[in-house]
């Protein structure tokens, strides 16, 4: 899945910002260092839908210097809804993972809180220093339905 190799399956237009990016030739998960299938398990972590919606709608912020983090705007309820529509593709079964380290010993860890500078996570990057890029950071939201998976990940980078 961090491959990006499969496409959307109703068809809908993919956000991928660096899919043409020529790091992808030296590197085809740029810019992600998926781990082997086997150490899933002990990277990713059930998410509870309200805190997947909170996760999501963090994802958003600013790494280091954010502004305005979604627990002080005063459209906040309106970006959560906003992820709510979002995942609600997924449906009401859907089954949420993510690499936040919060949530290894509880499914609805408070993201919005904490901000996305505040939130650990077990890192999916590479560590390739390619093209004056330094990856520091991720947070991920893996959502996983009986008819598809969606990958939704925030970098922070220099």
């Amino acid at each position: 899945m961090l491959y990006r190799e499969v496409p959307d399956p109703r068809g809908w237009v993919r956000l991928d910002a660096d899919g043409t990016d020529i790091a992808r030739y030296g590197l085809p998960a740029y810019p992600f260092d998926p781990p082997a299938a086997e150490a899933m398990p002990g990277l990713l972590y059930c998410l509870e839908a309200e805190a997947a919606v909170a996760a999501l709608a963090v994802m958003g912020e600013e790494w280091q210097a954010e502004p305005a983090p979604v627990r002080t705007r005063p459209d906040r309820e309106a970006v959560l809804a906003d992820a709510r529509t979002l995942l609600g593709r997924y449906g009401p079964a859907a089954q949420y993972w993510t690499n936040a380290t919060a949530a290894a010993s509880d499914p609805a860890p408070n993201f919005v809180a904490a901000g996305l500078q505040g939130t650990c996570s077990h890192t999916f990057l590479t560590s390739a220093y390619l093209y004056g890029r330094d990856l520091f950071y991720d947070l991920g939201l893996i959502a996983v339905s009986g008819d598809e998976v969606g990958v939704f990940w925030s970098i922070g980078a220099f």
